[in-house]
């Protein structure tokens, strides 16, 4: 079917699709093919590559691991969610002396690369590996998430604001009792995504030798004189976790639209960035 955007190709157009699908995929599975020889080349695939992957203490470091992960990534989102919502508040303010020094410090941390965000906690203020590693996921995604929520409220019709303002409730009790529960079901997408950014970003405490789940699995490559099995194992158990993450977040939001709290308007950086280039 035609549409304004997309005409219907005729048969040597789906011809030329069929060909260029069948190249692609020669392509591909040509790759993959070169890559697992390239393995094989390398011994990954040994039979004493499992058997020592097989052993209790193996097991006990990516256990240990992950918790530590868990542990670092669980924190930070909590902490970030509240430096967030507190920034986009600020930033949503009537005040220039509370809205200028919030957009400085989102974007600041926005603008600065988390590795770096890390170090300097890390040899600037000493907090430890753990804290230096949350407060720099805090602020760094925090900053990043205040602008989700701001355009999460902003994209709630105006009309509920201004019913708000004539049944006589001030600025923070239409921030905080009408348009944050409504942006909610807007924002969750966004929010799960920086969430599941959070998780793979604390693979970056490893340049302050925090032992989470990369740096176990290096060491358990060490350890078995083996690269690539160890961290496809890491690589695999992130993977379930962040797809549960995106599972739960399609399960919330289908629950909150059988509640007809339907998220038709989704935050994306698009309007994230036509937010700030207003000035709001």
């Amino acid at each position: 079917m035609s549409t304004v955007l997309f005409d219907t190709p005729g048969p040597k157009a789906q011809a030329r699709h069929r060909i260029m699908t069948v190249i692609a995929a020669v392509l591909a599975v040509l790759l993959l093919a070169w890559v697992l020889w390239k393995l094989y080349e390398e011994g990954e695939f040994q039979a004493s590559v499992w058997e020592d992957m097989s052993q209790p203490n193996i097991w006990e470091a990516y256990w240990k691991g992950l918790l530590a992960t868990l542990k670092a990534a669980a924190s930070a989102i909590v902490l970030s969610v509240v430096f967030g919502a507190v920034l986009a508040i600020a930033r949503l303010s009537d005040r220039a002396w509370v809205r200028f020094p919030a957009r400085v410090v989102v974007e600041f941390f926005r603008a600065v690369p988390l590795l770096l965000q890390i170090m300097f906690v890390y040899f600037g203020l000493g907090l430890g590996l753990y804290w230096s590693l949350v407060l720099a996921l805090t602020l760094y995604n925090g900053s990043v998430l205040a602008e989700v929520f701001r355009a999460g409220m902003l994209a709630v019709p105006q009309g509920q604001s201004e019913a708000a303002y004539a049944i006589g409730m001030r600025k923070n009790q239409v921030m905080r009792l009408v348009l944050m529960p409504q942006s909610i079901t807007i924002m969750l997408p966004a929010i799960v995504s920086q969430c599941v950014i959070v998780l793979k970003d604390t693979a970056l405490g490893q340049i302050v030798s925090y032992r989470e789940l990369v740096v176990e699995s290096q060491g358990i490559a060490g350890f078995i004189h083996h690269t690539f099995v160890p961290l496809a194992v890491a690589a695999a158990i992130f993977i379930t976790i962040n797809y549960s993450l995106s599972r739960l977040a399609i399960y919330l939001e289908a629950r909150m639209a059988r509640r007809g709290q339907s998220s038709g308007q989704k935050v994306d950086l698009g309007t994230i960035n036509a937010a700030q280039n207003a000035g709001v």
